[in-house]
């Protein structure tokens, strides 16, 4: 099946001095409270041809009739995003992965924005695309560059995820539409995947978003590095224990997992441990259970990755006091001259103001060793882009 053309009929609209600046700059947001009210016009899925206040021409972009972000910009410039447009935006993507794919069966391919396809994400698993659409206003072309995609690397199957809050608009419309759909050939919801001489297993149907955290690559190449063996490492926030069982092939003796879903720890003990002896399944509310933790209580290793903790801007500084109270109590677990790595998936709290955060709050009992970098399959090209920070931290001896 080939993918079919994309045709780009665009309406005309013109922004104001902020957002032209923005546009001009690259940023791929237009913010809702950025537009008049003569943009209620446009439907949603909608491509608009952006011009500035002296009506030059911009670039172009899809409308999204709810949310903030009123304007995805895909193209800057006076030509529309034409198939030839696609393709090199798409190819450029799989360019940039090329030494990653040698190095692991499943990787980010289309890591939106990032890579000029905004609100789209797409990830390979073994001979699997899974495409996640972030907004109704992108499925349409979504679904073709994951056709696209499928072509030009080879791939049998195409699993597509969407939020659950269209499926529930579809729904109050009197048309039920299911959140995940197989768009192409038999997708098996458990699957294995390759990631250096190691393997790890992950639920596509029912695993977060698109499947599992690929973003914490870098992080399991690290602590798969590290000397453990006879260690005891603690590992919060463990979902399906991917980073549990990094700390097992480093030789680990003892690791702790520990998370409020009981699904993924029990998918964690099924599938992602090798030595089942070595490990310990803590269903916890973290934020409870860490300050009840006695002192006795220590770790050679200690990883606090917690979920997004920032849906806007305004929940930022309730943010920052819930990390400095996970590592106030988690700095008091380590062993002098052990880990501690800090986790931050929040966008809309910077790299510079998360290491602050911790590092203030660990104090100077603790050296940062590194932070981490973001691995191929999830370049930064924007501000907000730049989501996931993980620091590497050691307590002086």
């Amino acid at each position: 099946m080939k993918p079919a053309r994309q045709k780009i009929l665009p309406r005309r609209y013109q922004l104001k001095k902020e957002a032209a600046s923005a546009t001009k700059a690259g940023h791929p947001w237009i913010f809702r409270n950025q537009l008049s009210q003569a943009a209620s016009v446009f439907k949603d899925g909608e491509w608009v041809s952006l011009v500035g206040p002296n009506n030059e021409p911009l670039g172009f972009g899809l409308y999204q009739d709810t949310g903030a972000i009123a304007v995805r910009v895909f193209r800057l410039g006076p030509q529309p995003p034409d198939l030839p447009w696609f393709h090199s935006k798409i190819g450029a993507a799989i360019k940039k992965r090329e030494n990653l794919r040698k190095y692991t069966s499943a990787y980010r391919v289309i890591h939106g924005e990032n890579d000029g396809l905004p609100g789209i994400v797409a990830e390979v698993y073994n001979d699997t695309l899974v495409l996640q659409t972030y907004t109704a206003s992108v499925d349409k072309v979504g679904r073709w560059v994951a056709a696209v995609l499928c072509q030009k690397l080879g791939l049998k199957n195409i699993l597509w995820k969407r939020p659950s809050r269209r499926a529930s608009a579809k729904k109050d419309e009197g048309k039920e539409e299911s959140v995940t759909r197989i768009l192409r050939g038999f997708v098996e919801g458990i699957q294995t995947f390759r990631e250096g001489n190691h393997e790890f297993a992950v639920d596509l149907i029912s695993g977060q978003k698109t499947g599992t955290f690929l973003d914490l690559r870098a992080l399991r190449k690290w602590i798969t590095l590290q000397k453990l063996p006879g260690k005891k490492v603690l590992n919060l926030y463990s979902y399906t224990g991917s980073l549990g069982r990094c700390a097992e092939s480093a030789g680990a003796s003892e690791i702790w997992q520990v998370d409020v879903a009981k699904p993924a720890l029990e998918f964690a003990r099924k599938y992602n441990a090798k030595d089942p002896g070595k490990y310990k399944y803590l269903a916890e509310d973290i934020f409870e259970w860490l300050p009840s933790l006695p002192p006795q209580a220590q770790f050679d290793m200690v990883i606090v990755d917690p979920p997004n903790m920032a849906a806007a801007t305004s929940q930022v500084p309730v943010a920052l006091k819930s990390y400095r109270k996970l590592y106030q109590h988690s700095r008091t677990h380590v062993k002098p001259g052990g880990y501690l790595v800090g986790a931050c998936c929040t966008s809309r709290i910077a790299r510079w103001e998360f290491e602050k955060v911790v590092g203030q709050t660990l104090g100077q009992e603790y050296k940062l060793l590194k932070s981490l970098a973001p691995e191929d399959d999830h370049p930064v090209g924007f501000k907000e882009g730049d989501y996931l920070k993980i620091l590497i931290f050691q307590r002086q001896k």
